[in-house]
């Protein structure tokens, strides 16, 4: 009998940040990894300070929020937001300090003897290489930049969000009196420059080092006494008051404006940066001696992205992957008439996201299709999707799309899109109060001889062509009549007022998403108790929901063996004794972001598969519209299955979870060599492959007038 008071303790559960930290160590110890192209570990330590960077403009900043308002409630592993910070903050500048260590001890040297330098400093240009600099900042870079003196006259200006800046301490050469200084490294101009090489070596610089070093230029009556980058944090984390709202579009818009004025939370400045600069600055920004980290090299190691991007390296990088075509449709049909005929699974990005692209631009000219409804949580700046929904209401067609304007750091590119949209001639909806509408759905109502028929996309990522090549998620073109119904539920869910009692075959969130799957879970548990055989595999971001875990918990007590593919956060513990016993935890952290979700339950023999939306954590089944559906042809709940199989079998890209909290990646001894992305690559090319071949090899004889 399990020990109920076990399911309360806290120590059971790990903190939600410090996890999140964990996850991001991962992804650094691959840029530490040697067995990796040395372009691939430059591109993952690039990943790493972007991560970091979202963390404390949301994360971070949301619990000094907290502390600000004598917030004490305790998270499920106990912590008030004040013993978190106090955790946090040391851990993220140990892991800054490893980032850079990883930077100057390991990748630099390396790429310097693969034949690139980062010249650190001026100084060490030779006479060419100076002369051409000299040349580029008076061309390119003077009349970019706006220096900006502050003294009784001047305040000291607005710094924006995570922009680079060189900041000055300046003496009048008339008064002799020192003042701070400041000149913003402009975004519009290429970070990363090459220089002019005399050696087999390429050679290039920062823009900052080429600034600094011409600060005079731009202070011509001054004395430059000292001049350091210096990099800020603010708090980015939206509040918005949708109830009192009368406009969310507007309320949006002013908030938006409103992050540039957030407050400083982290101020990053240069290992030897001069005391007094760092005094004034500290001043001027009114940050604390723990908000300042000091670094020991570059500030903003995401300029590292634009190193991987160079040409000519492509030996240290891994070989490109180009999606492949989807098996199951071909060119010389219309997309609606093989859906109808047979469900199609889609796994990016191995598969094309073209069929998802087709499907919506294929209904936007179709005479038969009457309506398109979708929704948009994030899409690309050149979004395909959206053209053809845009033509579609041109064309006459009923548009109707849900534009959520709330997609965190994505609100001006869809508020751009919504207005797009609305321009065209589609219904746009703005999202729902309180809820953020994370689902992914498409559907397609179509005029058909037999009657009007329904035809429905659902995915697990975003309807984002250009992510849609990075990241790995599930999708499923269906003319199910069931699913139909239910897609025809939900957009009227968020379009109006109504509440479908029950639904055929989608699970929705926020209402009856989580007790399904506890539900699920639960009955898992029992057969277990029955002696039964009973196993669940999750794949998702994040687990960190307690009624979940606790059912989680339960079911492991009574036996059910669960293996759990969590790349992100997870407050799960492993290993507690009849507790978590039968509970395995490995995060995949490969070429491409994991991002799909996937559910399996044994269910007695009667296997049930589901994809979906949504993470197991509070803010998904509480707080979002999501959808999880489930996938009931025999041919491809097998190959779903076959994927989560191939994944648990990852023995080079997994990391697992260890009772201690740790990730450790699996000891080869004795194991074959397998990684999973690589594996389904490889899979996609040689099925595309053998499709081309049979089709090459087809041969058609005329039949003769004898026959």
């Amino acid at each position: 009998m399990l020990d109920k008071k076990l399911l309360d303790k806290s120590e059971n559960y790990y903190n939600r940040e410090l996890s999140w930290l964990k996850f991001n160590y991962r992804i650094l110890n691959e840029a530490k990894d040697k067995s990796i192209p040395l372009f691939e570990r430059i591109k993952f330590l690039s990943i790493t300070a972007s991560n970091l960077d979202e963390f404390f403009m949301i994360r971070v900043a949301s619990l000094f929020d907290l502390v600000d308002a004598d917030i004490k409630k305790k998270d499920i592993a106990g912590l008030t937001p004040k013993e978190q910070l106090a955790l946090i903050i040391p851990e993220t500048k140990e892991m800054m300090n490893s980032q850079y260590t990883t930077l100057n001890r390991s990748l630099l040297p390396a790429m310097e003897s693969n034949g690139l330098r980062l010249v650190k400093s001026y100084e060490d240009l030779t006479e060419k290489q100076a002369k051409f600099v000299d040349k580029l900042f008076e061309k390119d870079v003077y009349p970019v930049l706006t220096p900006m003196a502050v003294d009784s006259s001047r305040p000291f200006p607005l710094i924006s969000n995570k922009t680079l800046n060189i900041g000055a301490l300046v003496r009048d050469k008339k008064k002799d009196v020192v003042d701070i200084a400041t000149v913003q490294v402009p975004s519009v101009l290429p970070r990363v420059i090459e220089l002019p090489s005399e050696s087999d070596v390429r050679e290039i610089i920062l823009l900052e080092e080429i600034i600094e070093k011409n600060l005079g230029k731009l202070f011509l009556n001054y004395e430059i006494v000292c001049a350091h980058p210096y990099r800020i944090m603010r708090n980015a984390d939206l509040t918005i008051d949708e109830d009192d709202a009368a406009d969310l579009l507007k309320e949006i818009e002013k908030q938006i404006k409103q992050r540039a004025w957030g407050e400083v939370i982290k101020l990053e400045v240069e290992s030897d940066m001069d005391k007094r600069l760092l005094k004034e600055l500290r001043k001027q920004l009114q940050v604390s001696a723990e908000a300042v980290y000091h670094i020991n090299g570059p500030l903003d190691l995401t300029f590292l992205m634009k190193v991987n991007g160079l040409d000519g390296f492509e030996h240290l990088k891994n070989k490109k992957y180009t999606p492949q075509p989807v098996k199951a449709l071909n060119n010389e049909e219309s997309i609606f008439d093989q859906i109808k005929r047979k469900d199609i699974l889609l796994h990016h990005p191995y598969d094309e996201f073209t069929p998802v692209v087709d499907f919506i631009r294929q209904a936007s000219v179709d005479p038969n299709v009457l309506a398109i409804k979708q929704t948009l949580y994030r899409v690309s700046g050149n979004s395909p999707i959206v053209a053809a929904l845009a033509k579609a209401a041109e064309n006459g067609k009923q548009v109707t799309v849900l534009v959520e304007l709330k997609a965190r750091f994505d609100e001006e590119n869809n508020i751009i899109w919504a207005k797009k949209l609305e321009k065209a001639g589609c219904h746009v909806i703005y999202g729902l109060v309180g809820l953020k509408t994370h689902s992914k759905i498409a559907l397609v109502v179509r005029r058909e001889e037999e009657g009007i028929k329904r035809y429905v996309h659902l995915g697990t990522g975003n309807y984002n062509d250009i992510t849609a090549k990075l990241y790995t998620d599930m999708g499923m073109l269906t003319a199910s009549d069931a699913i139909g119904e239910d897609a025809t539920a939900v957009f009227n869910m968020l379009s109006g007022y109504s509440e479908p009692p029950t639904w055929n075959k989608l699970i929705v969130a926020p209402i009856w998403m989580k007790n399904k799957f506890v539900s699920l879970i639960a009955r898992e548990t029992e057969h277990a108790k029955q002696g039964k055989e009973a196993r669940i595999v999750a794949k998702m971001n994040s687990l960190c929901d307690p009624v979940i875990i606790k059912a989680l918990y339960e079911a492991s007590h009574a036996g059910v063996k669960i293996e759990l593919i969590i790349r992100g956060i997870c407050c799960l513990k492993t290993g507690i004794k009849d507790l978590s016993e039968n509970i395995t935890v490995r995060s995949i952290v490969g070429n491409f972001l994991e991002h799909s979700r996937i559910f399996y339950f044994y269910n007695d023999g009667f296997e049930e598969v589901y994809m979906g939306s949504a993470d197991w954590m509070p803010r998904n089944l509480d707080k979002r519209v999501e959808i999880t559906f489930p996938v009931e042809d025999e041919d491809l709940k097998r190959k779903v299955m076959d994927i989560l199989d191939i994944q648990l079998a990852d023995t080079l890209k997994a990391h697992i979870m260890q009772p201690d909290g740790s990730y450790e990646k699996q000891n080869l001894r004795g194991r074959d060599k397998l990684e999973a992305q690589q594996y389904f690559c490889k899979q996609a090319i040689d099925s595309s492959k053998k499709e081309e071949k049979q089709v090459v090899s087809r041969v058609f004889i005329p039949r003769t007038k004898s026959e």
